[in-house]
């Protein structure tokens, strides 16, 4: 294998021994127990995550038999587990993963396969982008990724190879450090948190695309309708309820796919199969959270403990205590907690619209649960949170949805149909004009602004200390040093209906690239102008967050973009090659909101 060049194919893949996934009574998942088909597993045990640690790694793309809801389904597995083997290696090290293909013919998962390395600073050869870095790697072929191992922390990998990352293809990555770390601890637990369904990827897709708000079960009703009469009045109530709906959207709309299709897990089992992680009391415990997930945001706490964040994306942060985070798809986030003073604790994350949740537990032995609170109160979106109230309370945002129903008649349809709210105090936002006229756009924000001290929608004023994005501030400075030498703005765009998604109203089909000088530092301003949350991400480069004053403040390689905001980011163009930018909402990006980035000299 020596002889073989960086990157190649060989051989056909040898199928590994066949096991059968199969859920608990309670709802989890068992992978590689050797289980038969129709086997009872009884217990309240889940199972362990495998892990591989070193240089060297074989990985086998196969399917395995699941079930998490009852009915037996086909998952996409590494080495006949879901999730796939947590990777442990060695920052300086340089690893070699041999990734063969045996997808059976005629899979619904398709012929073809790959494995991103998210986050990961590397050649873009190696990077798993079928159609950018590579060609894929095709049924009964195995490809050599080999790369050095210059980051340490915490990330995950996933396919990106049509629906497979929901159907079970995403693991965790541990890059224990070369140096000591700056805080200490006792023990570590790795919390993966995804989503399943037993619908096929493609066939949810296509649900999506004729029916987007086919999950959205909590509209507004006449009694809510009554109550905020009741609250703000009945010419308030209107004016907003008048708002909304010549936008032809819901404010209950949080995410297109929640609890109503989904089932959540933790480390590839249910709530009810209870994944424990262990303690004794007085350790300190770093718990790795990971949201692998294809497009469920979490809300993270676990009562009755204070978690000190100490990293976020793989990269250290200054340590701040929180009760709770929100953790958007792709992103992860490291705590150290002190359990103490009884014998368990929940681990709590309800999906951000509060359709559902999973759980797990920290114990000192294997079998205890704690109480599982409640979910919290469905949120409901405000002109505010889209970037047309100033940020300013639910006050002001009755007043700036409530203007002049004839000013507001009189821009309906200006700008291709879509709707803009006027803003009287702050300066208006400017949009391209690949927007104008659009049919595949069908809002734009006004007045979007930063918002990195909102912890977000439905953490507001919850009686608990909640992690925002102003809390996150790298300990070091700015790893380049300069400041940026240009600009690029790009808007987050899309129409509801339609489910179609992209940058400044141009599809990833139809977009060219964006280009960038090898060396340069550079600026990126994202503007959502959507009424969705969308988690961004830029293979092979940094994202460096800067503050409401365009100072550096933290590295990430995803970064989250709430309805209605502004942010922005310095990226040194240091990795030549072509790299994908996308949402990682998987079916955003999959309905376009993607495009290439070229480094070149």
């Amino acid at each position: 294998m020596s002889s073989l060049p960086t990157g190649g194919r060989y051989g056909a893949a040898s199928c590994s021994r066949r096991r059968f996934v199969q859920g608990l009574a309670a709802g989890g998942v068992i992978a590689g127990l050797g289980l038969a088909p129709g086997s009872a597993w009884s217990g309240a045990r889940a199972p362990r995550m495998q892990q591989l640690s070193g240089d060297q790694f074989d990985l086998v793309i196969g399917e395995t038999p699941v079930d998490f809801t009852g009915r037996s389904r086909t998952a996409i597995t590494v080495n006949g587990s879901l999730p796939a083997p947590l990777l442990r290696w060695r920052e300086g090290s340089q690893v070699e993963l041999r990734v063969s293909n045996a997808l059976p013919a005629g899979s619904i998962h398709g012929h073809s396969t790959s494995i991103h390395w998210h986050g990961m600073i590397l050649p873009a050869n190696m990077d798993g982008v079928p159609g950018l870095s590579f060609d894929g790697i095709h049924r009964g072929e195995t490809w050599r990724y080999r790369f050095d191992v210059n980051q340490n922390g915490t990330y995950w990998y996933h396919s990106h190879s049509g629906f497979q990352e929901q159907a079970g293809l995403y693991g965790a990555i541990i890059i224990d450090a070369a140096e000591p770390e700056p805080f200490s601890y006792d023990r570590e637990h790795v919390v993966l948190l995804s989503d399943w369904t037993d619908l096929d990827g493609a066939a949810l897709f296509n649900r999506l695309k004729k029916m987007a708000a086919y999950d959205n079960h909590s509209m507004r009703t006449l009694a809510d309708f009554a109550a905020d009469v009741g609250r703000s009045g009945w010419t308030s109530t209107l004016r907003d309820r008048g708002a909304w709906g010549r936008m032809r959207m819901t404010p209950t709309d949080l995410s297109d796919v929640n609890a109503n299709t989904y089932t959540y897990l933790i480390n590839g089992t249910t709530g009810l199969g209870n994944w424990t992680g262990l303690f004794r009391s007085g350790e300190k415990v770093r718990l790795r959270f990971i949201n692998g997930s294809a497009m469920t945001y979490f809300d993270v706490r676990i009562p009755g403990l204070k978690m000190t964040v100490v990293a976020a994306d793989g990269q250290y942060v200054h340590p701040v205590s929180v009760d709770e985070f929100r953790i958007a798809v792709a992103e992860t986030f490291d705590v150290i907690v002190e359990p103490s003073g009884q014998d368990a604790f929940t681990i709590f994350a309800q999906d951000m619209g509060r359709t559902g949740y999973v759980s797990a537990t920290l114990a000192v032995r294997e079998g205890l649960r704690a109480p599982v609170p409640a979910l919290d109160p469905r949120p409901i979106l405000s002109m505010d949170d889209m970037g047309h109230g100033g940020h300013a309370g639910h006050a002001d945002m009755q007043h700036a949805a409530g203007h002049d129903m004839a000013s507001m008649k009189g821009m309906e349809g200006s700008c291709g149909g879509h709707m803009q709210m006027p803003m009287p105090s702050a300066a208006m936002q400017t949009h391209p004009a690949s927007e104008q006229g659009n049919p595949l756009v069908d809002m734009q924000t006004m007045s979007p602004t930063p918002r990195l001290d909102d912890p977000g929608i439905g953490l507001r004023d919850n009686g608990r200390r909640v992690l925002s994005y102003a809390d996150l501030k790298s300990t070091f400075d700015d790893p380049d040093g300069r400041e940026p030498g240009r600009e690029i703005e790009l808007h987050l765009t899309g129409h509801m209906e339609k489910f179609a998604w992209s940058f400044d109203g141009i599809k990833f089909a139809s977009a060219a690239p964006l280009r960038l000088n090898y060396g340069e530092r550079m600026r990126i301003v994202l503007v959502n102008d959507t009424m969705m949350t969308h988690p961004i991400h830029l293979h092979g480069l940094w994202s460096d967050l800067e503050d409401e004053n365009g100072r550096f403040q933290v590295r990430k390689h995803t970064v989250d973009m709430p309805p209605g905001t502004r942010r922005s980011y310095r990226v040194r163009a240091d990795a030549l090659g072509r790299w994908a930018y996308h949402c990682h909402l998987l079916y955003h990006m999959e309905s376009g909101m993607m495009r290439t980035v070229e480094v070149r000299e």
